[in-house]
């Protein structure tokens, strides 16, 4: 029989309101015995709630009871809204585990449970993980759109099509058996049905990764020393996060520091200044590290010659224009006086756009990726086989490859890591 568990699953305390959840068979048994009765299913009431051990009053609160299966984790559940305070949260938890057959819950065991039941799936899990650890309006945007759903009905989709192509496959090698073939079209429309469904999927893959999203756009500034990075990445970020000094090669390392502008979450590194030769073997360290950045880097603001730009695409700064008469190609800016910094700030947030999810899209994380890319690969194998037993066996695999982006088919090594990143009221 299943345990029955209970957490606080609003913020810490202290606050206005602290929520705590019951799910399990024994959520109505633990309400009664704190409450006295049970209110009317899915209506809140106002009750005292009491310890059954003394009588002793432990707080005013509202309770919710919530009869399974149609709740958040699939079983019963109930809810006792209480007051915030640290006192009357400990207390209430205190005598709700004196109650036979509950116990406090684990980290993330309300969400496994409801991935259990099959209210949610694997993608709605990783989205709710997403909204809880979202820090801009754009990971909430694009977490919040995971985690209600809208990728895992594409994904259903996708099931569906592919079920009535493997019915198609199954229908015709069972013609092809008989002399009488009643649809000679069938193998055209199996082919077509493939090959929309395969760039139904490239679209999705094609899309920026939520790894980008989350982290934040990988800006490096980069360029000969005593160019101005390490003033202008102050600037970029509003505080004093590298050290500044006219001597060359101040910075020897690379320094990243996260920062939203505008609502988009960027990860500005700076770097060692670069130079054709130096005696200093710790510089000469700094100096392979900035490259490495620059390999790594999704926008390079180069505050070098043009010519010796590392890439194509590098946004080319004449960073110092308060100082010097610099007649370089590229944005005129001062990190000193604030001259071109609106502008640079503008072209950083043109470049992002590019690299991110839009307003109403979501972002697939690296395990979805590779389930949809290892999707799209059974489906090429199936529009390349010549031979309709391999169209359907690469159809089924196809079908696998779903579950196992839906979490119908997962390892609970995979579970257990996804999960314990979660609170314990989640």
């Amino acid at each position: 029989m299943t345990d029955t568990i209970f957490a606080l699953s609003s913020g810490a305390p202290p606050a206005g309101i602290g929520v705590v959840r019951i799910s399990g068979p024994a959520a109505g048994l633990a309400l009664a015995t704190v409450a006295g009765a049970m209110p009317p299913p899915r209506r809140a009431r106002l009750s005292f709630l009491t310890d059954p051990r003394d009588g002793s009053l432990l707080d005013r609160a509202l309770i919710l009871w919530f009869p399974g299966p149609a709740t958040a984790t699939g079983e019963d559940l109930a809810e006792l809204h209480c007051h915030g305070g640290r006192a009357v949260i400990a207390a209430v938890e205190e005598v709700l585990g004196t109650v036979p057959g509950l116990r406090r819950a684990e980290p993330g065991e309300f969400t496994r449970r409801a991935f259990a039941s099959g209210r949610m799936d694997l993608n709605a899990v990783e989205g709710l993980s997403d909204l809880l650890a979202a820090e801009t309006q754009q990971q909430r945007r694009a977490a919040l759109l995971m985690a209600e759903g809208h990728f895992s009905r594409r994904v259903e989709g996708w099931r569906g099509t592919l079920l009535e192509l493997s019915a198609m496959t199954e229908a015709a090698l069972d013609f092809s058996d008989e002399d009488d073939v009643p649809d000679l079209g069938i193998e055209g429309r199996i082919g077509a049905g493939i090959c929309a469904l395969a760039q139904d999927i490239e679209t999705v893959l094609a899309a920026p990764s939520a790894e980008r999203l989350r982290d934040g756009v990988r800006v490096v500034l980069a360029g000969p020393p005593n160019a101005g990075k390490s003033t202008l990445l102050n600037r970029l970020v509003g505080r004093e996060a590298a050290i500044v000094s006219d001597i060359a090669g101040t910075t020897r390392d690379r320094i990243e520091v996260p920062a939203a502008l505008a609502g988009v979450a960027f990860l500005f590194t700076d770097t060692a200044g670069l130079r054709a030769e130096t005696g200093d073997a710790i510089e000469a360290i700094g100096m392979d590290r900035a490259r490495g950045a620059l390999d790594a880097a999704d926008i390079i603001l180069w505050l070098g010659p043009a010519e010796e730009a590392p890439r194509a695409d590098a946004v080319l700064l004449a960073a110092q224009c308060d100082r010097t008469g610099d007649d370089r190609p590229g944005l005129r800016l001062s990190a000193v006086t604030g001259e071109g910094m609106a502008e640079l700030v503008g072209t950083l947030l043109d470049r992002a756009a590019g690299l991110l999810p839009g307003d109403g899209d979501y972002a697939l994380h690296q395990r979805q990726r590779e389930a949809v890319g290892l999707l799209r690969s059974h489906l090429e194998a199936a529009q390349m086989a010549h031979d309709l037993l391999i169209t359907a066996e690469e159809l089924r695999r196809s079908r696998n490859a779903i579950d196992q982006l839906t979490g119908r088919a997962g390892t609970e090594d995979m579970l257990d890591r996804l999960f314990a990143g979660f609170c314990i009221g989640k």
